[in-house]
């Protein structure tokens, strides 16, 4: 597997042969080798982040004339970049909020969804910490929810040393916190504040790889590149514990914290070719990808779907509003 940074290859693909150069005079597609000049402007979930970073590093090797960037604010701090036209995608953890939807109406904006892959988001341990085999979503909500009084590990269970757990975790613009949070506390937000927070997941690795004592959790794809240094943790959401991987992301079983993630894109950034190129790069191979790079791909018929929303313009949100916690794929097709 390459490093993180294609992490992100994984879940968001592309779309059309077009937007790997063009099409023949004729009507068929082809990898035409004219340029495109122009720029792309992405920001948003440090989740999604290796994915659309490792999708324009391939790109750039078809396309070296568009310039995209790409930045980590959480997936609230890419909305608000995005509702006010800044930028041309925003990379998301969870469907976009009603306030969010409120500011882009206000501004003008107009914006597709689409769902690229599905992530188990993971809860991980230090490689030295020997007695932590499992985790109930009960523990984790007394754990973890606000005014909590559990301090030490021998607050979680009488047999577990009387040790102070560090916690570490996604800071509150991200979307991996307002899911974990829903999921786990009930309620978005709502979390003690007593714990070590970062946008970059690169920091909440660092920080439980270093300390024996530290508990955390963010996206699978972070947890597999870095499975030397960390050790995951099973979730028994109420049926035995489950640890996630592919195959319990895919069947639902890894519950209740798989979840679908998401990249936006502005009706307006579509018209220029540079973007619609880009995700028409993303959306064919976000399928292949998605394994190769720690997260699980969407059925073909996602994507197909995802195709067709690009092509006639479908705007607005499916997922905002609904509960996705616990969702698995063919729930995710049904709201599609």
């Amino acid at each position: 597997m390459k490093k993180l940074a294609l992490a992100g290859l994984a879940l968001l693909g592309a779309v059309a042969l077009f937007g790997c150069g063009g099409s023949t005079g004729d009507g068929g597609d082809t990898h035409a080798t004219s340029h495109i000049e122009g720029a792309v402007a992405i920001d948003g979930s440090s989740t999604v982040y290796p994915v659309s970073e490792a999708v324009a590093e391939e790109f750039r090797t078809e396309q070296p004339k568009i310039r995209v960037t790409i930045g980590i604010s959480g997936t609230g701090g890419g909305f608000k970049k995005f509702t006010v036209g800044e930028t041309d995608i925003s990379d998301a953890s969870r469907p976009i909020k009603a306030k969010e939807q409120k500011k882009a109406a206000e501004n003008g904006i107009e914006y597709i969804e689409l769902p690229v892959a599905f992530d188990g988001l993971s809860v991980v341990v230090n490689p030295g910490n020997d007695f932590v085999d499992h985790l109930t979503v009960e523990e984790l909500h007394r754990i973890w929810q606000p005014e909590s009084t559990v301090m030490t590990w021998k607050d979680v269970r009488p047999e577990w040393p009387d040790r102070r757990i560090k916690l570490y975790g996604p800071g509150t613009d991200s979307g991996t916190f307002d899911y974990f949070t829903e999921a786990i506390n009930g309620k978005s937000q709502a979390c003690r504040s007593d714990f070590t927070a970062s946008e970059d997941d690169n920091v909440l690795v660092a920080g439980v790889a270093g300390d024996v004592d530290a508990l955390g959790f963010f996206g699978f794809a972070y947890y597999v590149e870095n499975q030397s240094r960390l050790k995951v943790v099973p979730v028994d959401g109420g049926k035995g514990p489950v640890a996630p991987a592919a195959t319990s992301i895919n069947d639902g079983s890894y519950a209740p914290l798989s979840r679908p993630l998401f990249i936006y894109v502005s009706t307006a950034g579509l018209e220029k070719a540079a973007v619609k190129a880009f995700l028409d790069y993303y959306l064919d191979h976000a399928a292949t990808l998605a394994g190769e790079v720690g997260y699980v791909a969407l059925p073909d018929r996602a994507y197909d779907l995802a195709r067709e929303r690009v092509a006639n313009r479908v705007t607005g949100s499916v997922f905002s509003g609904r509960d996705t916690v616990g969702m698995d794929i063919a729930e995710l097709l049904a709201l599609e």
